[in-house]
């Protein structure tokens, strides 16, 4: 059973490692981007330890097939607890509001030749090269071969000055290259526009080119900018959609690679511009039919695009990416096998969010950061569109840059490969093996076998505290449910919905409606009304309708964490209301620290894995009686991910403390409680209960230095080793 054999060191080590690149262990998750992902280490370790019987470290890197469990996911997401059970053979059922995620989900586990679907795409990109390909090669300053490929255009916002009507730059800085992957600083002299270097980075030199002096005089900061040509301040944004000056290229030239060390940049010339202007004079005489019109809703995301003047979706794209993006859909469009069909339409969907005029240049890593890499809508002063077809190399295995055709292609042939043959990555001191398990495979049916290889897959877009299940009966609840307001998951994928809809939705009713937004999503939402009564609510109704199917004593376990106390307590309402017991709540690792919306924030990374039954049995020790009591569970919780090689933060340490609030909560509200309080009730009534105990508060206050020493802000490390642990027998029936 999970809350004996689930081994928290082990478990935390393998998913703090996979969330450091989750591509390089479960490379499937590369079929489309889907937010906030669990590691599939953890849920399978959860797995293992509820079916099988001996330590999960010995079973974990073993192959696994248990046909005869079934398993439900009221809300899939992005399909990780369905993957996972799946590839053990287990039968699954998952559910999901949103269109986008049944879609994702289908094409992960869904059945496809990968050699025929490499073929469709290599010849997309080739069309697309005869297309368009001359727009995105410039001359070598170098050598001057006119055949050097662009990686990424480079963009600033303009601005018109309200005194003297020119147009000003928002540069938020100049620099364009720090000097880690590449040998110097490199800047843009306001002055010229030329590209130099300068070897210290705070206090750069004068342009080489025209003598200018570095000055921030004129950068654009907290919405003003001062005009370089008449001194007025001028404030932005200001509700007018934002033009655009291309100010610097990142390019690679085949002869010169190998001679130059670092990058290649340059300032565009006019050949560079006038490609541009071609690119428009193209899009604006071709018959459009596949960008599409919808307007952009209203939103808590989506208002930020508003105040800056976006109303459209085609209006977060430049010319030459609609261009572009308008041919792909063409291409995709006669491609006549449907599932081919339908995995490049799923690329396109995807490349969508490196092909706008929203992703941001990365001067330390020097790489496009697609849109979402902040879970949300970010408008930056300095726009990098990248490469539409993406750059090869005779000299290199793989794509150079990121955000190409080339990149997707690659991403999602190596994922569904994967599918074929699953691995596990285990670490040896620095070293990393690639463990074969050979006899699990991921899908509806195996690629490529001549035996009939068929699992139950049953995939509903479908609101979960709605849905039916006639006379079905599950073995195991598995979920990561939405975490309240952390991301709003509909006003994003609706950026890709309505290319994706457009390309596809005629043959599919679940892409009926034109946005992907939903009345009943489980997610906070101030624009559409959805406040911690509702999610409470939703999650409470979701939660009876699967337990109701899930076999007496069966495991309902779910991950989640927030920053506030205030959002755990509707688990607790929900647990309760579903008529289950908390029996453990463990701590794993979830996030990386170093993602860029955590990384040096307080925010944890560290969720809580809920495992909840209606009956069963856990150890007598974690009934904690008092804020002393379960101080020392926290403390034995916080020294197996330090076994890890995780230094829990204070925000990590207050989310594994709302966990075990809400479990014990959970174990002396169940005896009185009922469900026909309303809902406002039934909060402060667990609420009530965490603060009679004292709260978070004084939990903390006991854990005395091991709390105030932690370090406030996110920092990801990661040791080498992981020490086992030893487990009670003492335990509580229930």
């Amino acid at each position: 059973m999970i809350e004996r054999d689930f081994d928290v060191p082990f478990v935390a080590e393998l998913a703090l490692r996979e969330k450091q690149i989750q591509q390089n262990y479960r490379p499937v998750i590369a079929v489309h981007k889907w937010f906030a992902r669990r590691p599939g280490t953890l849920f399978r370790a959860v797995l293992l330890s509820e079916f099988t019987h001996e330590p999960l470290r010995q079973t974990f890197y073993q192959g696994h097939s248990f046909p005869q469990i079934r398993v439900l996911d009221p809300f899939m997401g992005g399909g990780t607890t369905l993957i996972e059970a799946n590839r053990t053979g287990c039968g699954v059922t998952g559910l999901d509001v949103n269109p986008m995620s049944w879609w994702i989900v289908r094409q992960e586990l869904g059945a496809l030749d990968v050699a025929a679907y490499v073929g469709a795409a290599n010849r997309l990109r080739d069309e697309l090269e005869q297309e368009v390909g001359d727009l995105y090669r410039t001359q070598c300053k170098l050598c001057h071969s006119s055949d050097a490929k662009v990686k990424y255009f480079l963009w600033v916002k303009t601005v018109q000055c309200t005194r003297c009507e020119q147009r000003i730059d928002l540069f938020p800085n100049y620099m364009l290259s720090e000097d880690v992957r590449h040998p110097t600083n490199v800047f843009v002299c306001r002055k010229c526009g030329e590209l130099y270097d300068s070897k210290s980075r705070k206090q750069p030199k004068s342009c080489s080119h025209c003598g200018g002096e570095f000055s921030t005089e004129f950068t654009a900061r907290h919405n003003r900018v001062k005009c370089c040509h008449c001194g007025v301040s001028n404030s932005y944004p200001s509700g007018i959609a934002p033009r655009h000056r291309l100010f610097a290229i990142e390019y690679y030239c085949e002869e010169c690679f190998s001679k130059t060390p670092g990058r290649l940049f340059k300032k565009p010339d006019a050949d560079d511009i006038e490609k541009y202007h071609q690119a428009e004079r193209r899009l604006a005489k071709a018959k459009i039919r596949h960008v599409p019109d919808e307007e952009i809703p209203a939103g808590d995301e989506t208002e930020r695009l508003h105040r800056w003047g976006y109303h459209y979706y085609r209006e977060l794209f430049n010319a030459r990416q609609l261009l572009g993006l308008e041919l792909s859909c063409r291409a995709i469009r006669i491609v006549r096998d449907r599932s081919l069909q339908e995995a490049l339409a799923t690329n396109l969907s995807d490349l969508l969010r490196y092909q706008n005029m929203h992703c941001r240049y990365d001067t330390m890593a020097l790489k496009s950061m697609d849109i979402f890499s902040v879970h949300g809508f970010p408008v930056s002063l300095i726009q990098c569109e990248s490469n539409l077809l993406g750059v090869s190399s005779p000299r290199k295995s793989g794509p150079i840059g990121s955000g190409g055709w080339l990149n997707i292609v690659g991403k999602f042939a190596k994922a569904k490969r994967y599918c074929e043959h699953p691995f596990e990555v285990q670490q040896t001191g620095h070293r990393k093996k690639e463990i074969p398990i050979e006899s699990e495979w991921i899908g509806e049916h195996r690629n490529g076998n001549s035996e009939a290889a068929v699992r139950e897959v049953r995939l509903r877009c479908e609101d979960a505290a709605k849905a039916r299940f006639n006379g079905d009966s599950f073995d195991a609840v598995l979920t990561d449910p939405p975490y309240f307001g952390n991301v709003q998951y509909a006003e994003l994928m609706d950026f890709c919905y309505v290319w994706l809809r457009g390309l596809v939705g005629q043959s599919h009713p679940e892409f009926t409606k034109g946005s992907t937004r939903h009345i009943n999503e489980l997610t906070g939402n101030i624009s559409m009304g959805r406040d911690l009564e509702h999610f409470a609510e939703g999650l409470s109704d979701a939660f009876k309708r699967a337990a109701t199917v899930l076999k007496r004593g069966g495991p309902f376990v779910f991950t989640f964490h927030h920053n506030n106390m205030e959002a755990y307590v509707p688990v607790a309402v929900a647990i309760l209301d579903a008529s289950l017991v908390c029996s453990a709540s463990l701590p794993c690792p979830a996030e990386m620290g170093a993602s860029i919306h955590i990384n040096g924030t307080t925010s944890s990374i560290v969720d809580t894995v809920f495992v909840c039954r209606a009956t069963g049995r856990f150890p007598r020790r974690w009934l904690a009686m008092n804020a002393k009591e379960l101080a020392d569970l926290i403390h034995d919780d916080a020294s197996k991910l330090v076994e890890a090689g995780l230094g829990p933060t204070q925000g990590d340490l207050r989310c594994i403390t709302y966990g075990h609030l809400v479990r014990l909560a959970v174990w002396n509200l169940k005896a009185k409680w009922s469900v026909k309080h309303c809902i406002s009730e039934r909060l402060k009534l667990v609420m009530s209960w965490i603060e009679k105990f004292g709260g978070p508060a004084a939990v903390l206050n006991e854990l005395g230095e091991k709390f105030t020493r932690a370090s406030r802000n996110q920092c990801w490390e990661l040791s080498e080793s992981a020490v086992k642990y030893g487990k009670g027998t003492d335990e509580v029936a229930f």
